[in-house]
């Protein structure tokens, strides 16, 4: 796995040919027990990485799009497994916690819930106050630049909008993680406005 902004925060990644970018995962190390999100398949490096900083307790998956290997990785390391809870009655895997809008995930870690999105409800989720970890809804397809998912696949672009404005309000934030596209690691709430400021409804 790759080292992030912060000695307890760790991604791996897979590269996606048809939008060009690659897609993310992260962990947050802790010793109360490990948390990953939107998990991938692990390379065997990754996953002997993974295990030799404990693993994972909890596994959040942001939307329904981002189950990826989280049932595997659950599977395999006992790990609690954590949905959006407006996806409740149609998620395609079991969770053991559902969550909802401004829930602690554990003490550190606060979930939002974002609409207008392809999936209702889809978590972004604030660590420590100062780095956005997202899903779908806000990502990067250029270095430095935040942007939406296309238009096209939103379910109501007026309601995405307001929850971008939402979440940019909770900042100042140091670095915004998306689950697709570049990751910002300095000046993440410049770029974080800038996108704000370039969104008409």
């Amino acid at each position: 796995m790759k080292q992030l902004h912060r000695p307890d925060l760790f991604g791996w990644s897979v590269f996606n040919p048809d939008r060009n970018i690659d897609f993310h995962s992260v962990v947050w190390v802790r010793d109360e027990g490990n948390v990953a999100i939107d998990p991938l398949p692990l390379s065997e490096h990754d996953r002997a990485h993974l295990d030799s900083v404990g693993g994972a307790a909890f596994i959040v998956v942001t939307n329904s799009d981002h189950i990826r290997d989280a049932a595997r990785l659950a599977e395999d390391t006992g790990a609690e497994l954590l949905g959006p809870a407006q996806e409740q009655d149609d998620f395609p895997l079991e969770c053991a916690r559902w969550v909802e809008d401004g829930d602690m995930i554990v003490k550190g870690m606060n979930a939002y819930a974002l609409q207008g999105s392809k999936t209702p409800g889809e978590l972004a989720l604030v660590l420590e106050g100062n780095t956005l970890i997202t899903g779908d809804l806000i990502r990067a397809h250029e270095g430095g630049r935040l942007r939406l998912i296309p238009e096209a696949k939103l379910k109501n672009m007026s309601l995405a909008i307001e929850s971008v404005r939402r979440i940019a309000a909770m900042g100042p934030f140091s670095a915004v993680l998306p689950g697709d596209g570049w990751p910002v690691f300095r000046d993440a709430q410049k770029v974080l406005d800038e996108l704000v400021a370039s969104l008409r409804a």
